[in-house]
């Protein structure tokens, strides 16, 4: 009979030298180095630095979010680069730490600014290098998801509110420039807002659009196509986005009202085709029309389409009134004027890809906010946004295959938490992974494909 325990008795004891925890971190310190955003934000930040002081702004908030890449979720885990010098440099003590968020949050207009900007240098270092793997390479259309969540506060916290969901915390909007089926996705903005803001309100969804469209390479801002839920189907926002100088697509959510269900009785069976499953493939029992000819559009943006899409709920669903004859509709607008409504609607689904990114960005520190000042937890969100697109560009330029798909807690589990030994000699320092570790290969030729792209000048 087979047992769980160990064949042997094993001691442990804390006099190993030359050892590091997370050698994989080597792959987001390569990704740093490729990209030049510790440069960018050391140069941004430098009005924060005080006189006669040790450590670089720049340096303390790189840090930081390399510790929430590696799956920290609060300040003080710090402490795991801090105690790994021999890879990660010299940290900043807790204090030190402390006292930057909290000058960075006494004026926090410029301080968000500072690291927008620098994020948007590396950004375009990090797609520039990407290549034909960058998003909008090939000249199609980036996709840009809005979607809001929820982020529960267990204690009092500035402008934590009651939600919608009927929990306590904040509602913030983000906005992930989709990397498409083969790659993740990169946060172009986290939005903080109370918990009780709408999940409709136009202002926080233009504010949330400029602050992405911001974060673009200039030759990319032509190449937009913006997708929300119906949350983003208001008169204010689309007339924002349908605006002729900024020349964007859209694609939103709308709500299904009672012109749009009496327009929907009055289409013919000949009007429906069939709908595409996720694999562009023709899904039984699901069919798109168009019902702009038979609504009054009068005040809407020129050019804007109504496309409905009707289905049978699977076996088990719960009915809803707004569903007619046994179906379920749903309905969505764009001012894409070319395409068969099958591959508008798959496209518009599409974005349903946001909440895979937005559980990775909650794997990633955006599931605590644990400060108590709003504008502390401002800074934050920056922190967490700058640790999720230090995992999206470490992808998209030294992995391939499935990997480039990994979510954080597999990417942690496979290739940056591993366990590695430095070993020194013949003026080189070599890190040496287990050779039994299933995924070494991997990780030793992902940091060689860092390694060999050039730092910027």
């Amino acid at each position: 009979m087979k047992t769980t325990a160990p064949h042997r008795k094993i001691t442990a004891s804390a006099d190993g030298s030359g050892l590091i925890s997370h050698a994989g971190g080597l792959l987001l310190l390569q990704t740093l180095r490729v990209t030049g955003l510790d440069q960018a934000l050391s140069q941004h930040l430098q009005r924060w630095r005080p006189s006669h002081a040790i450590h670089d702004p720049g340096k303390i908030i790189t840090d930081l979010a390399l510790t929430l890449a590696l799956g920290g979720d609060c300040l003080a885990d710090i402490a795991l680069l801090r105690a790994q010098p021999e890879l990660f440099g010299h940290v900043a003590s807790d204090p030190t730490v402390s006292r930057l968020i909290d000058r960075l949050a006494a004026d926090p207009t410029r301080a968000l600014k500072a690291i927008r900007a620098a994020r948007a240098h590396a950004r375009s270092r990090a797609w520039a290098a990407a290549g034909a793997h960058a998003p909008g390479a090939d000249g199609e259309p980036i996709p840009l998801d809005l979607d809001a969540t929820i982020v529960i506060a267990h204690s009092d916290k500035q402008h934590a509110a009651p939600t919608w969901k009927k929990t306590f915390g904040f509602h913030p909007l983000t906005v992930f420039a989709d990397h498409g089926a083969a790659g993740a996705g990169e946060p172009l903005a986290l939005l903080l807002r109370p918990g009780n803001a709408g999940s409709n309100t136009a202002a926080d969804h233009i504010t949330a659009t400029r602050i992405a469209l911001a974060q673009l390479p200039a030759d990319r801002r032509r190449q937009v196509l913006i997708r929300t839920d119906s949350g983003g189907g208001t008169r204010q926002f689309l007339t924002w986005l349908s605006r002729p100088g900024r020349r964007l697509k859209y694609s939103i959510g709308f709500p299904l009202t009672d012109d749009i269900q009496t327009a929907i009785g009055r289409l013919p069976a000949s009007a429906w085709t069939p709908a595409y499953d996720a694999d562009g493939q023709v899904r039984p029992g699901a069919w798109v029309a168009e019902l702009t000819g038979l609504l009054e559009l009068t005040g809407w943006p020129r050019g804007m389409r109504v496309i409905v899409r009707k289905e049978r709920p699977h076996p088990g669903a719960q009915l809803r009134f707004t569903d007619l004859d046994g179906h379920r509709f749903t309905c969505f607008v764009t001012n894409t004027k070319h395409g068969q409504l099958a591959d508008l609607e798959l496209r518009h689904r599409r974005r349903a890809r946001c909440e895979d990114r937005i559980r990775a960005a909650k794997d990633t520190g955006l599931a605590n906010l644990p400060l108590h000042d709003f504008t502390q937890n401002q800074i934050w969100c920056e922190l967490v946004a700058l640790a999720c697109e230090l995992l999206a560009w470490m992808q998209m330029l030294a992995l391939d295959g499935p990997a480039r798909r990994y979510e954080p807690k597999r990417l942690r589990l496979r290739l940056l938490a591993v366990a590695g030994r430095l070993v020194r000699g013949g003026r080189r320092v070599r890190l040496r992974v287990a050779a039994r570790w299933p995924w070494a290969m991997q990780l030793t030729a992902a940091i060689a494909r860092l390694q060999a792209l050039p730092a910027p000048t």
